[in-house]
């Protein structure tokens, strides 16, 4: 007879909690908070990636309606990932350089589904996997992130069945400024749009936060898995998923919605 569902078995609670194993020895009182904060992220990013590829999904049916609704979400869990970093800078330098060395040569870097959440949105820079070493089924979930269109593929795809011209970056701003200086009948497409460059301007805000909190915590230091530290976080700074996107903002005038 099989067990009765429950809220634990259900959840598979006990396995969950299984899964905090603290390396320090004797174990570092922080090091249970690091452990269960990076785990928590890996549990949004896997949420971040099904609501991604249900919005790209939604794009291709033309269901904007939908694509605002999962955005919606997309939005609240990128703020909650920020605000996550409040709660591991209750940690003094001290106390995370106490137990930091029995990291080593893990790294945040080596994370297989935050690459996959840059990949999925066309941001695929193949400098990054020189940190990570990836098994045979990573490394094929990377390569096929790779190889199908991007979120923003799905986005210019969309814009090309309305009529408007994406083969070029120049062709891309040109058709964001219509857009953004157009009449009503572009509504719907200037709302997406909206959707888009706060989902870019939300994970850079996060990238700005963890870059401030870990030179807070190390300082100058490499990073456990030998990336350059600060120094590199600091240029991801300059990566942005939807660049011509950005760009427009330059060429609006004073007539705009809102």
């Amino acid at each position: 007879m099989s067990e009765r569902l429950s809220y634990g078995s259900y959840l598979k609670v006990d396995d969950l909690l299984s899964l905090q194993r603290p390396l320090s020895q004797p174990a570092h009182h922080d090091e249970m908070l690091f452990i269960v904060i990076h785990q928590v992220y890996e549990l949004w990013f896997k949420q971040l990636l099904h609501e991604l590829v249900a919005a790209m999904a939604a794009l291709d049916r033309d269901d904007l309606l939908r694509v605002t609704k999962h955005f919606r979400r997309i939005h609240t869990i990128q703020r909650l990932l920020e605000q996550q970093v409040d709660i591991l800078e209750t940690m003094t330098p001290q106390e995370f350089n106490a137990f930091r060395d029995r990291l080593n040569p893990a790294s945040g870097f080596q994370s297989i589904q935050f690459r996959e959440v840059e990949f999925a949105c066309g941001l695929r820079r193949s400098d990054v996997l020189k940190y990570v070493e990836l098994d045979d089924a990573q490394r094929a979930r990377l390569e096929r992130r790779a190889s199908e269109p991007s979120l923003y593929d799905h986005l210019k795809a969309l814009l090309k069945r309305r009529g408007f011209a994406v083969e070029t970056s120049e062709q891309l701003v040109e058709t964001f400024r219509q857009i953004y200086m157009g009449d009503d009948r572009y509504y719907d497409l200037y709302l997406l749009l909206e959707e888009f460059i706060e989902f870019d301007e939300r994970l850079l805000l996060w990238r700005g936060r963890h870059v401030r909190m870990v030179e807070r915590m190390i300082g100058n230091k490499r990073g456990t898995g030998g990336s350059p530290g600060v120094e590199y976080l600091a240029r991801t700074l300059e990566y942005k998923l939807f660049p011509e996107l950005w760009e427009v903002r330059t060429q609006l005038g004073s007539t705009s919605y809102g």
